[in-house]
């Protein structure tokens, strides 16, 4: 049972399972930023508020944060087991059956989750109380964020580099699922370029607005 539970191919079913909760998450979280470029702060305050009293979405808020917890320690489990299991590199690697998006992986999760924390500084601990800031006003915080350059900057290559990543995750989890199909595949391939292109574009355009429109 335990070499079943701790398989590397049980890994990839869990990381899958989280993964695509997470992918559920994105367009939501996208949904409510929009909103930052209203004029009027209250509609995107209002919903920032829902979001952290609303008991439904405050046991959903411990879901996501336990689905990305696994969604890290599985993926960095799995790729130190392929360094174990091949500690030289190949001298004439066979790339032609592995897509360069899924070689890096584990680069852009490690710099999208130090992007997450960098986040969670600026906005949940200040709901939390433990970084100062008011957590009935994100609107503003969110606005001065996005006027400082070098936070720009950060945001925007760390969007690019979850484009990479969801593009990816998107389809390889269906293909962990076992969920392939000779009508099928093609689709959810086209729809993982899509969702890889369309998510961070949408997040990207919000401090461009900001920071050189506004």
């Amino acid at each position: 049972m335990n070499k079943v539970l701790y398989s590397s191919i049980s890994k990839k079913f869990v990381m899958a399972l989280a993964g695509l909760f997470l992918l559920t998450f994105l367009p939501v979280h996208l949904a409510i930023n929009l909103m930052l470029l209203n004029d009027d702060p209250e509609p995107f305050n209002k919903a920032a508020h829902f979001m952290s009293t609303f008991p439904f979405i405050k046991v959903v808020e411990v879901v996501l944060f336990v689905a990305i917890m696994i969604h890290v320690i599985w993926g960095i489990l799995l790729q130190v087991q392929n360094w174990i299991a091949r500690p030289v590199a190949y001298k004439a690697p066979n790339r032609s059956d592995t897509s360069p998006f899924s070689r890096f992986m584990i680069w852009t999760g490690g710099s999208i989750f130090i992007f997450l924390i960098l986040h969670f500084f600026n906005f949940y601990f200040i709901k939390l109380g433990i970084v100062e800031g008011d957590p009935e006003n994100f609107y503003s915080v969110a606005h001065n964020l996005f006027k400082i350059p070098a936070y720009n900057i950060i945001y925007w290559v760390c969007f690019i580099l979850l484009g990479f990543h969801l593009h990816h995750a998107f389809y390889s989890a269906f293909q962990t699922l076992g969920l392939n199909h000779r009508i099928w595949t093609p689709v959810v391939k086209v729809m993982a370029a899509v969702y890889a292109i369309a998510i961070p574009i949408g997040f990207a355009y919000i401090p461009f607005v900001i920071w050189i429109l506004k």
